[in-house]
């Protein structure tokens, strides 16, 4: 930006000097980075008005700078507002205009010549408008009056300021405490609690500690995982969590009536920061008070009415006018922290017969049944909870929103942007975060993005475990395997765990060619329902990508018979299909046939029907295939991953059946964008390059050796990313033959040899192999 060098913008306590780069509060500077300084300069030049991102772009990055755009805009809006003490949700200076771009809310930024040296008391009280230096004797003698009266002023405000000030910033956190029931009715224990995190989740000002947290924090007391948090407890566990206050509340009952009080209660000195009480004639309005009390110690404890007005459904609303199935979802969500998804099932369940409109009870189900390999349940939920929405809070419908798009209409686009629009809402929420690193974004192969969120997933909540998880997948997908040890370490110092870490380690280890570690990650699994047949399944990967397919089919087997005893009838078909998928590659046509054909009459959910129609279309069943292919069209017309990686894999090599390579490359032209992602970013990942090793095939057939080779060496670079998978092995073997087509023999002798090599100890029943020695041999 061309400015002169003693232009000077100044709103509220701020001046910034364009001149001398400087961003000044009260008259002290303030350190703020090149990205973000530069962006405050193009908002003050037209305050008020929308700065569109496109704008923003040309403005800020030249037209030659490689840039992650949307991360690093928004991590310059995010340390710009650090800097001005400002806020996404209650903006006074930067506002954030969906879908558009920013704008710089004072509708008016005064442009001065440089201030003159005033004092420095007198300097910072100035008023934020422009003033130039003058010859006038009035102004000249009237100086040490008027600084008098500013300072004067000055500390009357700041006295008032001081007497009415709110006890809270947006940077406190506090801990709730269990309510004191002394009503003899068991209906309320617990349930209260829940209901008032709802409520309070509600606001982007207020912060919980998380029950994990608490949990750890237990522990480390020597106390029990589900001790109650009466209020002694709870103010121990404020004060080794480093927050501000206790959140005690209490119901008793007064003849016929319930009186709900709700005291804030700072952690170190015991003062009383905050109280409201509330009254509830029976116990059908003991929910109506809570959503009262909870809205008036927002206001108590500093939150903006702006906000208050915006987030806050009432409470019947966001949950559940039952109390019943209320007390039945507090007793889930308390048995997913202390014990696992599958004990909270049942609880949720029950919710949800008591209130079949109760979303977030559908919601939870859902996340359960992915997490289960249960794929049909899950859209079911998942489906139920998104028809629902309305009956959720603000942030809780965010949640289901990119619940539905990832799970169910697959339309990912959809999901990252109902991410970030969290994101903006709520900046004190890890779990978009979270969601985006582990659930999303590798879907769609956005594998350094992955790691950011993961990162400010860790940043803010550095005790839960999932994003740990997550990063170690986007650092080995990346073949950044130093640094995926390095979160490992870090969650280890933690002392946390969740099988998404050792699922993660096994495939980490793999990447490295560390044996031991698989077998360290399988030992902690394999006795786990349902991770119990994950680990097998993958150790048949493992089995099969060295060539030894009989130990594949054992460990398969025995990864399906524990599907099946467990009753996981969809693992076990997606466990057939990829078998089949396996088998048709290294050349088993007709066994590979059979496996694929029984997956379908178990299941028919998408994986399910891609691997199925993909190991049709490599054994040449082109009819039915196709079938497959134009019903996974149907049904999932806004699936990302459907429409951009798997119709184009399929339809790809149905082309090449034909004979048709040029007709395949076309098809292949739509996954580029898409074709690293995974389609179960945390278990099989079998899709993963899938278009890539077709569009490979396409080449060759077309005789465009260097062109195929190409491909197949990119296979082999994401050496992280494609692990076990039979095609990572196999991109050796294309590899060599598109050497033979560009004639270079000695590359090609190197590339059969590292296939050779790799498949030393390979049953040599394998058609792939004795197809790969034949065409060695001729090299010779």
């Amino acid at each position: 930006m061309q400015t002169e060098s003693g232009i000077v913008y100044q709103f509220g306590p701020f001046e910034v000097k364009p001149g001398s780069g400087e961003l000044l509060k009260n008259g002290k500077r303030i350190r703020l980075q090149e990205l973000p300084y530069r962006l405050l300069l193009v908002l003050l030049e037209t305050p008020g008005e929308v700065i569109s991102r496109e704008e923003l772009r040309s403005r800020l990055w030249p037209d030659d700078t490689f840039v992650d755009f949307d991360s690093s805009l928004r991590v310059a809006v995010g340390k710009l507002r650090e800097a001005l003490d400002d806020s996404a949700e209650s903006p006074r200076y930067i506002e954030t205009i969906p879908k558009r771009g920013y704008r710089f809310v004072v509708s008016e930024v005064p442009e001065a010549a440089e201030l003159p040296a005033y004092p420095e008391p007198l300097k910072a009280a100035a008023p934020p408008i422009a003033t130039t230096q003058s010859s006038n004797p009035l102004f000249k003698y009237g100086i040490a009056a008027v600084a008098v009266a500013i300072l004067t002023v000055g500390g009357v405000f700041l006295w008032q300021q001081r007497t009415q000030a709110k006890p809270l910033t947006n940077k406190d956190v506090l801990v709730l405490a269990d309510f004191a029931n002394t009503t003899g009715d068991a209906m309320f224990d617990e349930t209260l609690r829940q209901g008032l995190t709802v409520q309070l989740e509600q606001s982007p000002f207020l912060s919980i500690v998380s029950d994990d947290k608490i949990q750890q924090t237990l522990g480390l007391m020597g106390q029990p995982a589900d001790a109650k948090l009466v209020p002694a407890i709870a103010r121990e566990v404020c004060q080794r969590t480093a927050s501000i206050a206790v959140l005690d509340g209490a119901i008793a009952r007064i003849g016929t009536q319930y009186l709900l009080t709700l005291k804030a209660v700072n952690c170190e000195s015991g003062e009383t920061l905050a109280s409201a009480e509330a009254q509830a004639s029976d116990q059908n309005q003991v929910l109506d008070a809570l959503g009262k009390v909870s809205v008036e110690i927002r206001n108590k404890l500093g939150e903006s009415l702006n906000t208050i007005q915006k987030f806050n459904t009432p409470l019947e609303q966001a949950t559940t006018p039952s109390l019943e199935a209320l007390k039945a979802y507090s007793s889930g969500i308390q048995a997913v922290e202390i014990k696992g998804p599958d004990a909270a099932r049942p609880f949720f369940k029950r919710a949800i017969e008591l209130d079949p409109n109760f979303a977030v009870a559908y919601a939870w189900l859902g996340i359960i049944a992915t997490d289960a390999l249960e794929p049909t349940l899950s859209v079911e939920y998942r489906t139920k909870a998104y028809e629902l929405r309305e009956h959720t809070s603000e942030a809780e419908r965010y949640w289901v929103t990119v619940s539905y798009h990832k799970g169910v209409s697959g339309d990912i686009p959809k999901a990252i942007e109902a991410c970030d629009l969290w994101i903006q809402a709520y900046p004190r929420s890890h779990a978009p975060h979270v969601y985006l690193g582990s659930a999303v974004l590798p879907i769609i192969g956005q594998y350094e993005r992955a790691v950011e969120e993961s990162t400010e997933g860790i940043r803010q909540r550095p005790d839960f475990p999932v994003p740990y998880a997550a990063r170690i997948r986007a650092f080995t997908a990346l073949n950044g395997f130093d640094k995926a040890n390095a979160t490992y370490t870090q969650a280890l110092e933690r002392k946390l765990h969740t099988p998404f870490i050792d699922l993660a380690m096994y495939k980490l280890a793999f990447a490295k060619n560390d044996t031991a570690g698989m077998a360290q990650q399988v030992a902690k699994l394999e006795a786990r329902p349902r991770w119990g047949h994950t680990m097998l399944f993958l150790e048949g990967d493992t089995a099969a990508y060295s060539g030894h397919l009989k130990d594949a089919r054992e460990f398969s087997r025995r990864a399906m018979d524990s599907a099946q005893r467990a009753g996981d009838k969809d693992a076990l078909a997606l466990y057939s299909s990829t078998t089949g998928l396996r088998e048709v590659l290294f050349g088993n046509t007709d066994e590979g046939r059979r496996r694929a054909t029984l997956a379908l009459k178990l299941s028919t959910t998408r994986d399910v029907q891609y691997f199925t129609a993909l190991a049709l279309a490599y054994s040449r069943d082109d009819a039915q295939a196709k079938a497959l292919a134009d019903d996974l069209a149907k049904r999932f017309p806004e699936d990302t991953l459907v429409q951009f990686n798997y119709l184009p894999s399929i339809r790809g090599k149905l082309a090449l059946n034909k004979g048709n390579a040029s007709d395949a490359v076309k098809i292949l032209e739509a996954a580029p964008p898409y074709e690293l992602g995974a389609s179960r970013a945390t278990d099989l990942d079998w899709n993963t390059m899938f278009p890539v090793f077709v569009r490979g095939e396409a080449y060759l057939t077309a005789r465009q050796g260097s062109e195929a080779a190409a491909e197949f060496q990119k296979i082999l670079d994401h050496r992280g990313l494609v692990l076990n998978r039979p095609i990572g092995a196999l991109a050796h073997l294309g590899l060599g033959r598109a050497y033979v087509l560009q004639g270079d023999i000695a590359k090609a002798k190197a590339a059969y040899q590292d296939f050779l090599t790799l498949w030393k100890d390979a049953d040599p029943d394998i058609p792939a192999l004795q197809q790969a020695k034949a065409e060695y041999a001729k090299l010779q």
